[in-house]
């Protein structure tokens, strides 16, 4: 029989941890957040674990839960949908200008960064995404939680947020140029986060359900709370995947008017793709949901993006499947930032800025 590529953590209750984690240190805090949610009885076959896992609110950064019979709000967190999305283009590095000001400051006219909302003013794209895919599922969630009407929604539309949320002109190894980013569901997201976690503490108080950590309070299939749950995470990674396509077109079109590059194709190849999402998949002949944390589905053919710390390389890769099980034909890539995260949303360009934007992504 081959090595296997990772290590097993056998707790004395519950189900084992895999753990690709073979010659790189595995913290004790994120170990001790790993064996608690293997203890839960719904967690399915196993929990999986990569590399660069490390503790994370709620659930454990780098980690693949799956569950069958039960959904844990926290362990997709209050990010709900953050994700990546690139795209290549046609442009060249010869095509670029030596001082990449002028293309910068276009990205960041048209793609509002920090605590920012369009100043009030919905552009009229943005608007028709709005009324076109999600109000109408908004309201309807708005109908039975209240409470969930209190902040930004529309208007954070086609904006980037704050923390380790980027956006990067980029260089492959062909020296083809690629346009990054890195953001989620934005303020509603984190608001239907944060009430859906408070909602299932209650619950487990309700219930006397005693847990090994308060951050695994769940909803158990077939209750009113779980169907609301799954309608509005639904609802948030909707949300966080057009608010990506929306900023991409905002970036393409203001990078085409800046006057600084000649005219290009920006439909080469487009990855969009969640990393704190759940969802419902079959594995093992069993219908099960999937809570992915700093992590991304790669089933055969699959691509997605590792995003590096800022100043090191990005990949995009393509999945090679798993044809024996071993990690649900998932696996888990490292999430935006890693353990050393950015400190605040920012643009980053080749040239005359602290990082010099020469980051690969070749697919591998």
């Amino acid at each position: 029989m081959s090595e296997t590529t990772y290590n097993v953590i056998a707790p004395a209750t519950g189900v084992p941890v895999k753990t690709w984690t073979k010659g790189v240190p595995l913290e004790d805090a994120a170990r001790k957040q790993l064996l608690n949610a293997a203890q839960l009885p719904f967690i399915f076959k196993w929990i999986a674990a990569m590399p660069d896992v490390h503790w994370g609110i709620g659930a454990t950064v780098g980690s693949v839960i799956p569950t069958k019979g039960a959904i844990i709000p926290a362990a997709v967190g209050v990010d709900i949908g953050c994700g990546m999305m690139a795209v290549q283009t046609s442009l060249n590095a010869r095509d670029l200008p030596n001082n990449l000001k002028g293309i910068r400051s276009a990205i960041e006219t048209a793609v509002p960064h920090g605590r920012t909302n369009h100043g009030g003013d919905i552009p009229q794209r943005n608007q028709e995404v709005w009324l076109g895919d999600l109000k109408a599922r908004y309201d309807a969630i708005l109908a039975k939680h209240p409470k969930l009407d209190r902040g930004n929604h529309a208007n954070h539309l086609g904006t980037l947020g704050t923390g380790n949320h980027f956006i990067e002109v980029c260089l492959d190894e062909s020296e083809a140029v690629w346009f990054m980013l890195h953001s989620g569901s934005r303020g509603v997201g984190n608001r239907m986060g944060n009430y859906f976690i408070d909602v299932a503490r209650k619950d487990m108080k309700k219930f006397f359900v005693n847990l090994p950590d308060v951050d695994l309070a769940y909803f158990p299939e077939r209750t009113e709370h779980f169907d609301d749950y799954v309608e509005a995470v639904e609802w948030a990674q909707d949300y966080a995947r057009r608010n990506r396509d929306l900023m991409m077109e905002q970036i393409v079109g203001a990078v085409r008017a800046s006057g600084e590059l000649p005219p290009f194709n920006a439909e080469l190849k487009a990855i969009n793709c969640h990393h704190n999402y759940v969802a419902r998949e079959s594995h093992f002949g069993e219908n099960v949901l999937i809570t992915r944390k700093g992590a991304v589905r790669a089933r055969e053919g699959d691509l997605g993006i590792i995003p590096g710390s800022m100043g090191a390389r990005s990949f995009i890769v393509r999945g090679k499947g798993n044809p024996d099980g071993e990690l649900f034909e998932l696996q888990p890539r490292r999430r935006a930032g890693d353990v050393a995260q950015r400190s605040q949303a920012s643009i980053y360009s080749r040239g005359s800025h602290a990082n010099d934007g020469r980051r690969g992504v070749p697919e591998g």
